[in-house]
């Protein structure tokens, strides 16, 4: 089989293969940091008593969950314009991307909070700390460590789902693939260097996971 590969033209379109690849990483890790953000308040606020938040996070979170990405990106490149509102490709996509991912992330965390035991709520609340700060100080770092593996399951979704964004033009890794396919009509040696270059990123995360994990104070209870 590999008689009929072509190594000499994946060869020739590596510096484009390069390049999607890192368009992937930035547009991929600028997304994971927006998205944990918005993760974190979205969380915040559904487990906030105040209907006045915990509503309208419980909308975004459902209706976001509910609905495919590829639906939420046509939405935001093709019907935001006919509100008035045009994004940059590039922009549209991380928004997708961050909207998307953020639900998630809010309901992985939400799952690691409601695993802390209430007896370290009771003691920071006795000690007359806000809701916010328990928030910082006590929940949400013993809620991330408990998170990390289905977190960076999460990340590794985002950067799998950064693939779509070449249905609207972004040179990403996918779309380095469709270009070397309609060029040369191979789609073999295209989407075989696609794969691999995905799975370089996979095992980045794995071992930036790994690495994190072992520097963290809190661990899961065995």
């Amino acid at each position: 089989m590999l008689e009929y590969f072509n190594f000499r033209v994946i060869y020739s379109y590596l510096p484009l293969f390069l390049e999607g690849f890192l368009s992937t990483g930035w547009i991929s890790f600028t997304s994971l940091f927006l998205c944990l953000v918005v993760g974190t308040v979205a969380c915040a606020a559904r487990l906030s008593r105040s209907r006045l938040f915990s509503t309208p996070a419980a909308i975004y979170i459902e209706s976001i969950r509910s609905t495919p990405l590829l639906a939420q990106l046509y939405f935001f490149y093709f019907g935001l314009p006919s509100l008035g509102l045009r994004l940059p490709e590039i922009q549209t996509g991380i928004l997708a991307l961050m909207l998307n991912s953020g639900a998630y992330m809010a309901e992985i965390l939400r799952a690691g909070v409601q695993s802390i035991s209430r007896g370290q709520i009771e003691a920071g609340m006795s000690s007359g700390l806000s809701y916010f700060q328990r928030l910082r100080t006590i929940i949400l770092p013993q809620a991330i460590g408990v998170t990390i593996p289905p977190l960076l399951g999460q990340a590794i979704v985002l950067v799998k789902d950064s693939a779509l964004l070449s249905l609207i033009s972004i040179l990403e890794l996918t779309r380095t693939g469709q270009v070397l396919t309609s060029e040369r009509f191979m789609p073999a040696e295209g989407f075989f260097t696609v794969a691999a270059f995905y799975l370089v990123w996979y095992f980045f995360l794995k071992y930036l996971s790994n690495w994190w994990q072992g520097r963290l104070i809190f661990r899961q209870r065995a």
